[in-house]
């Protein structure tokens, strides 16, 4: 199947405060990319690939819901199909979904949630990062516990 692409500017870095508010261009690679101009949906499905200079996002399916300004205006970024990846340089994460909303700069990391860097490992049901504040909330849900193994350095 051949593979589409599609370079957004201004697609919303994850995982990384500072770039939260750069503009830089992204490049998206799946197996299927279909412009729903009705909805102002963007939708990758197949084998996504998001790459921007300081994140990588791996996903079954991604959805941009674009706002009146098109590609430069994100109102939703929608990674799903219970095998999210987002991997920076300096950590790793996992889970089954991840939505970033640029209007409260707030990305949540559901399902299986797994952060690995080089001070350890945690374990969740749910993260929320407040990129404008620098915040990250890791909870669990259905009487589970927020797990974490940490190497002293």
């Amino acid at each position: 199947m051949s593979r589409s692409r599609l370079a957004l500017a201004l697609l919303p870095a994850l995982l990384v405060p500072a770039v939260a508010h750069a503009q830089n261009k992204v490049e998206i690679t799946s197996d299927q990319f279909v412009m729903n101009e009705a909805s102002n949906e963007a939708v990758f499905t197949g084998n996504v690939v998001v790459k921007h200079p300081v994140v990588t996002v791996w996903a079954p399916k991604v959805i941009a819901t674009l706002g009146e300004g098109g590609a430069s205006d994100i109102k939703t970024f929608d990674a799903s199909g219970g095998n999210v990846r987002l991997l920076t340089k300096d950590q790793d994460a996992t889970g089954e979904h991840a939505v970033y909303t640029p209007a409260d700069q707030l990305l949540r990391l559901t399902g299986n949630v797994v952060v690995t860097n080089a001070s350890g490992t945690v374990n969740a049901s749910e993260l929320v990062v407040n990129l404008d504040t620098n915040v990250s909330t890791f909870t669990s849900t259905g009487g589970g516990r927020v797990t974490g193994v940490f190497t002293s350095q």
